[in-house]
């Protein structure tokens, strides 16, 4: 059972419990789960109602009412755990693998992979994922343990992703600032069009060969399949990348691995960055390409 403690500062004497809870990131959704769902709030070791004032000093604690019910079913799925707390963990997703079950991919998730992993440790839980990546792009996945913690973490979280793109592009920053819509030819397919939402990838060149070249991304906003999108409308789609143009000759999937997550600690608000490395496939073709000399990821920057 996770406990939340805050100690009531001089500046917060006479505030009422709600809005001061509020003050300090628990939605009002948690704080009604935590009325009516789980054990209340005790100021000190006495009980205390949301409408009520608290006072400087006092120690306000409440408990995270039980994990609601989950329809995922455990199954033994491979990743590997980057990060983890009490209040967030970080998946390192191969690629071929769904984040979560869909329509098309109903089990063998990496949410059926995290649910085994809380049984063979006698836990419940459920699966918040507060990023997704597509089936086949690699890396970081950055989950919320609890309720608490899930929009802290989607309100801070910032990843740089590493893609091989084709062709060879000049080395150093830039960006692509073009509107996303759905491509009419295809369910999932996207493209830049001028009705599109508003899109924006920052990027960093950080190794150029004669056909290829390595890039870091940064996407400042979520839209499907962004980042390839946004390099092939530039020219250079993702290495395996068929859906927008890339060839699949050197490489089997469009190569894209998300390297670097960074959020701010729910609890603390210190920051933790979390990294992995270039998966086997995308390497030999990096390595093919010579591209791996002259960075590395904590030189990278993920803010």
């Amino acid at each position: 059972m996770t406990v939340l403690r805050y100690t009531v500062p001089p500046e917060n004497d006479g505030c009422r419990l709600g809005l001061f809870l509020r003050m300090q990131g628990v939605t009002a959704g948690l704080i009604k789960s935590v009325k009516y769902d789980g054990d209340g709030f005790f100021a000190d070791d006495r009980a205390i109602r949301t409408n009520e004032p608290v006072h400087t000093g006092q120690c306000i604690r409440f408990a995270l009412p039980p994990e609601r019910e989950t329809s995922v079913v455990p199954q033994p799925v491979p990743f590997s755990v980057a990060y983890e707390d009490a209040f967030a963990a970080v998946l390192d997703k191969p690629a071929g693998i769904a984040v979560h079950p869909t329509l098309n991919y109903p089990d063998g998730t990496l949410a059926n992979g995290w649910l085994y992993r809380l049984h063979q440790q006698g836990k419940d839980g459920i699966f918040r994922p507060v990023n997704r990546i597509d089936k086949n792009t690699s890396g970081l996945v950055l989950c919320a343990q609890n309720a608490f913690a899930a929009p802290l973490l989607a309100g801070s979280a910032r990843k740089c992703y590493l893609a091989i793109v084709e062709g060879t592009m000049p080395l150093g920053p830039g960006r692509i600032e073009a509107p996303i819509a759905r491509r009419g030819d295809s369910i999932i397919g996207r493209c830049v069009r001028a009705d599109g939402k508003y899109s924006l990838t920052e990027y960093t060149v950080l190794a150029a060969g004669h056909g290829h070249s390595l890039v870091a991304c940064i996407p400042r906003t979520g839209r499907t399949h962004q980042i390839r999108v946004h390099m092939a409308h530039i020219g250079h789609p993702l290495a395996g990348d068929s859906l927008y143009g890339g060839s699949d000759k050197m490489i089997a999937r469009h190569a894209l691995h998300c390297g670097i997550i960074c959020f701010a600690h729910p609890l603390t608000a210190k920051i933790v960055r979390v990294e992995s490395a270039l998966p086997a496939d995308m390497t030999a073709l990096a390595e093919a390409e010579n591209l791996l000399q002259g960075w590395t990821l904590t030189q990278l920057p993920c803010e």
